[in-house]
C-alpha cells in the first residue's frame, strides 16, 4: 500500500471532521471505532474540601460531558461514565444515572448542603500536564461551563506543570484534582478498577497510604472496593464476575475517587477499493489483513 491508501492516528480532529464531511465526494471509506483509552479527572481526597463526599458529586454532577465532546472534540470522543470502557459487557453509565450531566441544580443543592455559599464559595483548582493542549482546553471548557452554571458559587483555577512534575508529584497529593487518561496494559477489565480502586495500605481514616490509588493521586481507600478487586480476579465464572464489577462501579458511583470523562475514538480513512481495513478491540491496527 502507498502511504495515501490509509490513513491512522494522525489526524486532529479538524482533518478528521474534514475528511468525514467529504468523505462521499472523495471516494473514501471512514472506519470509526472506539478506543479503550480512558480519560478521566482524579480528586484528591486528602486535600479539603475533596475529603467531602458531597463535594466530589457536586463536581461530577456539573460536569457536562457532551459539551466537552462537541466543543473539544467536535463529537470525535465517547462520553463516558465509568471507569470501564464501553467495549467491555460490564461497562455501566453509573455516573450518567446518578448525576447526569451538567445537573447544576443537583450540584448547587450538594454544595450548600457541604456549607458552601456565594460569601463562601467553593473554590477548586484543574491540574493538567502543559504538554496536552486537549486537556488545557478541557479544563478551560470545564472552567467556563462550572462558572456559568453556578455563577458566585464555584471559582474554578486552571493551573499547569510540566509532565515530569505533574506526575511526578501526583501520588505525593499535591494537586486537588488532576486531568488524566489511562492507556491499559492488557485487554482485561481488571486493569480498568485495579490501578485506580485498589490499595495496599491504608484505611477508611488515613486512606491510601500505599498502592494503586495513591498512584493515581485519589488516595481513595476501601475495604469493600479491596474485597471486589481480589474478588474479581480469581473468579472464573462470568457472570458472577460481571456482577462484581457492577459493585466496583456502584463504589465509583457513590464514592466519586474518579471522574471518568470521555474515551477517545479511532479513525481510518481508505481509499475505495482498499479492503480488510479494521481496528480490533485490543487497538491493533492489522496490516496484514489490508488488500487491494
Amino acid at each position: 500500500q502507498t502511504a495515501s491508501d490509509v490513513a491512522y492516528q494522525t489526524l486532529d480532529p479538524d482533518q478528521i471532521a474534514a475528511l468525514e464531511r467529504d468523505a462521499d465526494s472523495g471516494g473514501w471509506q471512514v472506519i470509526e471505532a472506539g478506543t479503550t483509552v480512558v480519560n478521566y479527572m482524579s480528586l484528591n481526597q486528602k486535600i479539603e474540601p475533596l475529603n467531602d463526599v458531597r463535594v466530589r458529586q457536586a463536581i461530577a454532577a456539573m460536569i457536562d460531558r457532551n459539551l466537552v465532546n462537541e466543543r473539544v472534540f467536535q463529537g470525535q470522543a465517547e462520553p463516558l461514565y465509568s471507569l470501564i470502557p464501553t467495549s467491555f459487557d460490564v461497562y455501566e453509565p453509573v455516573l450518567q444515572q446518578a448525576y447526569g450531566d451538567g445537573d447544576f441544580a443537583m450540584a448547587e443543592e450538594l454544595l450548600r448542603e457541604a456549607g458552601f455559599s456565594e460569601s463562601n464559595p467553593f473554590t477548586f483548582e484543574i491540574w493538567y500536564p502543559s504538554a496536552s493542549t486537549t486537556r488545557q482546553i478541557v479544563a478551560s471548557t470545564l472552567k467556563e461551563s462550572f462558572e456559568t452554571g453556578l455563577p458566585g458559587l464555584v471559582n474554578v483555577t486552571v493551573q499547569t506543570a510540566e509532565s515530569a512534575t505533574l506526575w511526578g508529584n501526583v501520588d505525593k497529593g499535591v494537586y486537588p484534582a488532576v486531568l488524566a487518561n489511562w492507556y491499559p496494559d492488557y485487554y482485561d477489565v481488571d486493569t480498568f478498577v485495579q490501578p485506580f480502586m485498589s490499595c495496599d495500605k491504608g484505611s477508611e481514616e488515613t486512606l491510601c497510604e500505599e498502592g494503586a490509588s495513591q498512584g493515581n493521586g485519589s488516595f481513595y481507600y476501601s475495604d469493600r472496593a479491596n474485597e471486589l478487586i481480589v474478588a474479581q480476579s480469581t473468579e472464573q465464572d462470568p457472570e458472577v464476575r460481571k456482577q462484581i464489577f457492577k459493585d466496583i462501579q456502584t463504589l465509583l458511583q457513590e464514592d466519586v475517587p474518579y471522574i471518568p470523562l470521555w474515551q477517545n475514538k479511532d479513525y481510518v480513512f481508505a481509499q475505495a477499493g482498499v479492503e480488510g481495513v479494521a481496528i480490533q478491540p485490543t487497538q491493533q491496527f492489522l496490516l496484514w489483513q489490508i488488500g487491494k
